[in-house]
C-alpha cells in the first residue's frame, strides 16, 4: 500500500514538518521527499539530507507531482493555503495538515475539495512535539509511540491513498486514531492547550515576582522546571491554537479557576487528600500511556 506515496512534499519544514521529514527519510528511505519553506530553512534542510528538493518561491511548483501534501505550518496559514491546493494539487494526490485543531481546517476543507475525481484532504494532528521550534530540533523518532489524531469520513477511512498514509504512520511509530474534529478540538483543548496556558500563567505570575536576588526563583528545584517545561513555547506557536479552540479554552479556564477556588477553600483541612489521589492516579495513567 504505501507504494501509492513516492513523493512527499512538506509545506514548513520546522519542528513537526522537519521531523516528518526526517522520519521518512529513516524509516521509508525509497520516497522522495520536498520541502516548502523560507529560503534559509530549505538550505539547512537540504543540506542536512532531510529533503532530496526545495522550494522557497512557487507553491504550485513545490507540489506539481506530489504523491503526498503534508501542511505543517501555523493553523491560519494552513487556512490561507487550501484553496490554492485544492486547485493546484494533483489529482491523485492525498494532502493532510498537522494543525493543533481540526474543526475549522476540517469544515473549510470540506467546502474546497469536493471533486469526485480529484485531491482528497485528510485532517490529521501527531501528537508530539517540543517547547522548541524549528528545524534545528527536528528528531525522526519525535512520533514513536505517539498518538495521531486523523479526522475523516468513511469515504475518506477507505480511500487507498489514506490506507496509504496510515501505513506510513505506523511504519514512523505512530499511532493513528480516527476522531471526530470537534471531539477532538475538546480532548487536545483539556489535555493539551489547557495545560500550555497554566504554566504561562504560573510563570508569567512568578517572573512578575522575581526580587533583585532572583527570589523566589533562586530556590526553584528540578520540580519547578518539570512543571513549567511548556512555557519555553513561543507565542508563536500557540496564537492559532489559542483563537481557534477559544470556547473550549474558555470553558475549561473557567472550570480550573473554580478547582482552585475548591483548593484555596481546603487548605486548612484534610480534604486535601482526595485531590492528591486523584491527582496521583491520573498521574499513574500518564505512565502507562
Amino acid at each position: 500500500m504505501p507504494h501509492l506515496i513516492q513523493r512527499v512534499t512538506i509545506l514548513g519544514t520546522g519542528l513537526i514538518g522537519g521531523s516528518f521529514a526526517r522520519a521518512l527519510r529513516k524509516y521509508t528511505p525509497d520516497i522522495h521527499i520536498i520541502g516548502w519553506d523560507r529560503a534559509d530553512v530549505i538550505v539547512e534542510a537540504k543540506k542536512s539530507g532531510a529533503i532530496d528538493d526545495g522550494f522557497f518561491d512557487s507553491l504550485e511548483a513545490a507540489i506539481r507531482r506530489a504523491d503526498l501534501i503534508y501542511i505543517a505550518l501555523p493553523i491560519g496559514n494552513t487556512l490561507d493555503l487550501l484553496p490554492e491546493l485544492a486547485k493546484h494539487a494533483p489529482p491523485h494526490a492525498l494532502v493532510t495538515d498537522a494543525g493543533s485543531t481540526k474543526a475549522r481546517i476540517w469544515q473549510a476543507a470540506s467546502e474546497l475539495f469536493v471533486e469526485e475525481v480529484g485531491p482528497i484532504f485528510l485532517a490529521g494532528h501527531p501528537m508530539a512535539g517540543r517547547e522548541q521550534a524549528g528545524f534545528a530540533h527536528a528528531d525522526a523518532d519525535l512520533f514513536q509511540n505517539s498518538t495521531y489524531a486523523l479526522v475523516g469520513n468513511a469515504d475518506e477511512r477507505r480511500d487507498p491513498r489514506v490506507n496509504a498514509f496510515v501505513k506510513i504512520l505506523e511504519r514512523i511509530g505512530a499511532r493513528p486514531l480516527w476522531i471526530g474534529a470537534q471531539q477532538h478540538d475538546y480532548a487536545v483543548g483539556l489535555a493539551s492547550h489547557l495545560p500550555q496556558l497554566a504554566a504561562i500563567a504560573l510563570s508569567s505570575f512568578l517572573y512578575d515576582r522575581l526580587d533583585e536576588n532572583g527570589l523566589p526563583i533562586t530556590l526553584a528545584g528540578p520540580g519547578l522546571r518539570d512543571t513549567l517545561r511548556l512555557a519555553g513555547s513561543p507565542y508563536s506557536t500557540w496564537r492559532d491554537i489559542v483563537l481557534t479552540n477559544r470556547e473550549v479554552l474558555s470553558a475549561a479556564l473557567d472550570l480550573l479557576a473554580r478547582r482552585l477556588d475548591d483548593l484555596r477553600e481546603r487548605l486548612g483541612s484534610r480534604e486535601l487528600e482526595a485531590d492528591f489521589d486523584a491527582a496521583n492516579e491520573l498521574y499513574k495513567l500518564l505512565r502507562s500511556l
